[in-house]
């Protein structure tokens, strides 16, 4: 059990899988970023929870789900939470994604809208090239065995109690620290790191990101969007967010003062009056192929925001 919610597994193509799902109403799908879990939402769960159903997983090769020598591509993370969705007997979900997890979400947009009903991604990657550079430092030849050694016993109780000293301190500097021990702690686990090497090299190279959702943005009006990030956020810059406001202009932007790369734990309570907002005032998306094929066909010219009738 961890936040007072008990963690369950299923076991999807031979992998088990870890997830939190509490709560009743329509389903919210939580996503987390590379190389955090479920856990990473802890101050939002409960509160959300009184109006929707939460389902909050471990991706594979993170948390307590399984680390195989896998598919760790950003279209299978989405295939991955379909057939998980589909376990659960949830046909339908807004989802929610954050930092890596925002990129795993608008490829689950994308791939499987007649299951999306809206998308919020906060702090995303997937709208720009920067990132950290210890982001691209994951991908670099020698990663995992310099974590091995950092993550011996003694250097890193003396790392996570540094990270979190500084974190206490408090400052924009050092804002996500609390967040960084945790990950650093979660590296002694070699098939953690291992995993976490794959997933980094899957979207990111030594110039940055690499993948983008520039290309298929205009898609986005046939959904309801909404782009969260925190001003101060050193891991991705929020200016990304500006680009947001130029490829998907129907989508709502909203900066959090304050807040660096996990607005949803600096400001909890904030985040999740934005999460309700969200559903409260949008309508779910409605799939119709014969809307998606005209919208991929005139590409960012786009088709008109009229329903277009499926005849297919």
């Amino acid at each position: 059990m961890t936040g007072g919610y008990d963690v369950q597994f299923v076991t999807i193509h031979g992998h088990r899988r870890a997830f939190v799902k509490v709560g009743r109403g329509p389903a919210l799908l939580l996503l987390h970023g590379l190389a955090c879990d479920h856990t990473t939402w802890e101050p939002v769960i409960e509160r959300l929870s009184r109006r929707f159903t939460v389902i909050a997983p471990d991706l594979l090769g993170h948390g307590r789900s399984d680390k195989p020598r896998a598919d760790y591509s950003v279209g299978g993370y989405a295939n991955g939470m379909r057939d998980l969705l589909t376990v659960l007997g949830v046909d339908k979900v807004t989802v929610v994604g954050h930092s890596f997890g925002g990129g795993v979400a608008m490829q689950f947009a994308y791939q499987f809208p007649e299951r999306t009903e809206r998308l919020m991604v906060v702090a995303s990657g997937g709208l720009g090239a920067e990132v950290h550079p210890g982001i691209r430092a994951i991908t670099t030849p020698g990663f995992h065995e310099l974590m091995g050694v950092l993550t011996l016993p003694g250097l890193r109780h003396l790392g996570v109690a540094g990270l979190r000293t500084l974190a206490a301190v408090g400052g924009r500097q050092t804002r996500d620290f609390d967040e960084v021990a945790r990950i650093f702690d979660a590296f002694k686990d070699p098939a953690a790191r291992r995993a976490t090497r794959h997933v980094a090299r899957a979207v990111v190279d030594w110039k940055g990101q690499i993948v983008t959702m520039a290309d298929r943005a205009y898609l986005t009006e046939a959904m309801p969007m909404w782009v969260v990030w925190g001003r101060d956020d050193r891991v991705i810059p929020a200016r990304h967010a500006e680009t947001v406001a130029a490829l998907a202009p129907h989508a709502r932007v909203e900066v959090i003062p304050d807040a660096g790369h996990f607005p949803h734990q600096d400001h909890p309570e904030r985040f999740c009056r934005i999460v309700e907002d969200f559903v409260r005032s949008t309508a779910p998306a409605t799939y119709s192929r014969a809307r998606f094929r005209t919208l991929l066909r005139s590409g960012a010219a786009s088709a008109p925001l009229e329903p277009v009738e499926d005849t297919a």
